[in-house]
């Protein structure tokens, strides 16, 4: 059974090669290009992990990933944030962080390996 990841980057280009990436190494990836939605569709995917870009157009994935980790029901779903201009070693600390920090631009053996790191936790 292969493991379910949403990627949400308001950038299509990002979140097409994050979807070939992880698809390549197995993982059954669905996308999203904007943070509306984000709690909705994962409580209708039911995700595994959490790939989730800071910055979503006027939405901020910081206080997305807060909304995801005080939240009963997906408080336990690994979220790895993914950001080009922030350094988030400092929200790492703080409630609601997520679970690991990915900077753009990533290259794939960092990206399959933060995943893998994830899910071998």
């Amino acid at each position: 059974m292969s493991r379910k990841i949403l990627a949400v980057d308001d950038d299509r280009d990002i979140v097409d090669i994050i979807k070939i990436v992880l698809e390549d190494e197995g993982f059954e990836v669905s996308t999203l290009t904007n943070g509306r939605n984000v709690l909705n569709v994962i409580s209708s995917l039911k995700p595994d992990l959490v790939l989730l870009d800071v910055m979503l157009g006027g939405v901020d994935g910081r206080d997305i990933c807060k909304a995801i980790k005080s939240h009963s029901l997906f408080k336990n779903i690994p979220v790895v944030m993914i950001s080009a201009s922030h350094n988030l070693q400092s929200f790492l600390q703080s409630p609601g962080s997520p679970n690991d920090f990915l900077s753009k631009p990533f290259d794939i053996d960092s990206l399959v390996r933060k995943v893998k790191a994830q899910f071998a936790a």
